[in-house]
């Protein structure tokens, strides 16, 4: 059907109809501004932040203008100035100002449910005139809660145009230096292009006639994996293509011959891919669920082009897409015989104990970066570059208690409300406690906490606050006591997915090749290089990136996709290896497969890791933390798990490795580990 002279065409115009259908119907991806909206109903932040809507405080988001003088008591004319900020800024609070006045608090209520322009918008008009007309020497700082949120969104304004625009950037440089062709890199960029566009506007129908809660980076990660995923099966098939070319004539023929021996591992790798993207539906953040359900659509997505668009244009194209190196029919090379990766196996078969012993060490050697690293960033490490509020709450938390900025909020009914002040204000760790609100049914207790906002300290506070009221029946909510129950729920989810993810990906994998030894091999290596992966990036965050911590997701995002995507390229080796062996043996088979194999693997994981690092552009430390960790284990994937260390395990097992089944032709043969295989002859038949 995508080969024929007439069908071809019909489904490259069938693709431009339905996807520009999609794409012009589709608007723009609407995203959660709530952070309760991610966490399962029963948390206990979210129970009170639906008590907390029937209050008026609960319509409006809390900004805080901070003004100092850099520890000097502050003169008539800053307090003169600060009393006319508040006046400007309509606030219904008076200043409060520090013990020995060296600094002034201005509390600004600010709508909540405020799109991310608007509260943009509305942050940078209260900077604007805050810093106008100050006395030489006063600094005034919006921070609190409206100051993170705004300086959080304007982080992604234009983000993903801009994450788009590197992207094609770094997959242009890069098919251009795979293919060393001025024409041929054009068709697969564009397919993959064509098909994240729709993957995009799939994600923004998702988010408008869904209840998915669609997080501020799901559409750039979304894209990512599109471009990296859609760009390595474009690459596996056309470097397939590429061979039949050299072997017949007719184009269409060799295209059916590409896609009847790549097409089953490219549908293999992208259904482990969706799979394992499924399996964040056992999670209990709503954000990670809809990374789970748009990733995987993305993943198909990129996978439906790659084994219909993409072939239908290669062959409309014809040879000549190729030029300057066309390939002619008649002119195959045995790649098993000559090249890098041939001489890469041979050596590797030589000597696969040691290959294997030092393998294991380097990944071993990798994987202690990791001890000792702290899990979980605080509000003011969220930033990789500089940001106001982050440098307001630093001011604040000079002058006031640290957990001004944020206070816990406790829900109490009227009648407990004597009693829940009391304990709140008993609490070790909270500076000061009092009824804001009131109402005939609920009364709003603030806590001003002693530690930071997001910080440990500031959790145990939390978590004994907690313990104190539960007696009394009240809630504790606040933005504070929302973050602990994402990092509690992150790490349950933790713990819950990864099992699933593996025992997906092994049983894809047994039953693709199978073989519970191949497959039990495999998953266990995919799992090494995300150790070793997740302990170099820990050791360069904290010794080069001088970053704190590992962000409470990174964990669990940064597995999900090394070893959904990892897998890939073992897929993309075992599977030609297993065909190979068939008539050469295990040993002879693997290294003619890596021969085959190697230099489109090496490019599609090179390409990957580029991709990913790519989320580095983002100011966002959590997603500079996925892309590095992802981009180094795609590397020991691409570079040292699948080049040498399979290799070698499959050499030292033999036709053991494909156990309990025999790769066919293999009736016959010795199959101890290490022995050649011997051509079959009519006798041994």
């Amino acid at each position: 059907m995508v080969t024929g002279r007439i069908g071809a065409w019909v489904v490259l115009i069938v693709a431009l109809l339905v996807g520009g259908g999609i794409i012009a119907t589709a608007g723009d991806v609407r995203t959660s501004n709530q952070a309760t909206a991610t966490l399962p109903a029963d948390a206990g932040s979210a129970r009170a932040a639906d008590l907390q809507r029937g209050l008026p405080s609960a319509q409006t988001s809390t900004a805080l203008v901070v003004y100092a003088r850099d520890g000097q008591a502050l003169t008539g004319a800053d307090v003169a100035a600060v009393e006319a900020d508040r006046a400007a800024f309509r606030s219904p609070a008076p200043v409060i100002f520090s013990d020995q006045r060296q600094a002034a608090l201005v509390t600004v209520p600010l709508p909540a449910d405020a799109p991310a322009e608007q509260r943009i918008e509305a942050v940078r008009q209260l900077r604007e005139t805050a810093r106008a007309g100050l006395p030489a020497g006063l600094s005034a700082q919006v921070t609190g809660g409206a100051g993170f949120a705004a300086d959080i969104a304007d982080s992604f304004t234009g983000a993903n145009t801009n994450l788009l625009l590197v992207t094609v950037v770094v997959v242009t440089v890069l098919l251009l230096i795979t293919y060393r062709s001025p024409i041929l890199w054009l068709v697969p960029l564009a397919v993959v292009g064509i098909a994240d566009r729709i993957a995009s506007s799939l994600v923004a129908l998702l988010s408008r006639h869904t209840g998915l809660v669609i997080g501020d980076s799901t559409v750039g990660i979304v894209t990512v994996l599109v471009f990296g995923a859609g760009t390595n099966y474009a690459l596996l098939l056309i470097s397939r293509y590429r061979e039949e070319l050299r072997r017949h004539p007719d184009r269409r023929e060799a295209m059916r011959r590409a896609l009847r021996g790549a097409g089953p591992a490219v549908a293999a790798s992208a259904a482990t891919v969706v799979l394992s993207l499924l399996t964040l539906m056992l999670a209990t953040l709503g954000d990670t669920v809809a990374l789970g359900v748009t990733a995987a659509l993305g993943i198909g997505v990129a996978a439906l082009f790659a084994l219909l668009v993409l072939p239908a244009a290669l062959v409309v194209c014809g040879r000549g897409l190729f030029w300057p190196f066309v390939p002619r029919a008649g002119t195959d090379t045995e790649a098993a015989e000559t090249g890098i990766w041939a001489r890469v196996g041979r050596g590797v078969a030589r000597r696969p104990g040691l290959v294997t012993v030092l393998s294991v060490l380097v990944l071993a050697v990798l994987a202690t970066g990791g001890l000792g690293t702290r899990l979980g960033l605080s509000q003011t490490e969220q930033f990789r570059v500089q940001a106001e509020s982050v440098d307001g709450l630093t001011t604040l938390s000079r002058y006031f208690p640290a957990g001004a900025a944020e206070p816990a909020v406790v829900l109490s009914t009227p009648a407990r409300a004597d009693q829940v002040l009391a304990a709140t204000a008993a609490t070790p760790g909270v500076a000061q406690a009092r009824i804001a609100e009131r109402t005939a049914t609920v009364v709003r207790i603030d806590a001003t906490l002693t530690a930071a906002p997001a910080t440990a300290e500031s959790y145990r506070t939390i978590r004994t606050l907690r313990a104190n009221v539960y007696g009394q029946q009240a809630l504790v909510g606040g933005s504070v006591a929302t973050e602990l129950d994402i990092r509690d729920a992150s790490r349950r989810d933790l713990r819950v997915v990864v099992p699933v993810i593996l025992l997906v990906v092994l049983l894809v994998l047994g039953v693709l090749l199978r073989a519970v030894t191949a497959a039990v091999l495999l998953i266990t290596t995919v799992i090494a290089s995300f150790a070793a992966a997740l302990g170099a990036g820990a050791w360069l965050f904290r010794t080069v990136l001088d970053y704190p911590a590992l962000d409470n997701q990174v964990p669990l995002y940064a597995f999900l996709f090394l070893v959904a995507l990892g897998v890939d390229y073992n897929i993309f080796l075992v599977t030609r290896a297993r065909e190979e062996a068939g008539t050469r043996g295990t040993r002879e088979g693997m290294v003619r497969a890596l021969a085959a194999t190697g230099a489109v693997i090496t490019s599609a994981g090179v390409l990957l890791a580029a991709v990913f690092a790519v989320l580095g552009v983002l100011p966002i430390i959590t997603l500079t933390q996925i892309g590095v960790i992802v981009g180094l284990g795609v590397l020991l994937d691409t570079l040292l798990v699948r080049t040498v260390l399979v290799p070698a395990l499959a050499t030292l097992l033999g036709d053991r490795f494909w156990w309990p089944s025999r790769p066919a032709g293999t009736a016959g043969r010795d199959v101890r580990p290490g022995v050649a295989a011997r051509p079959e002859t009519p006798t041994s038949r």
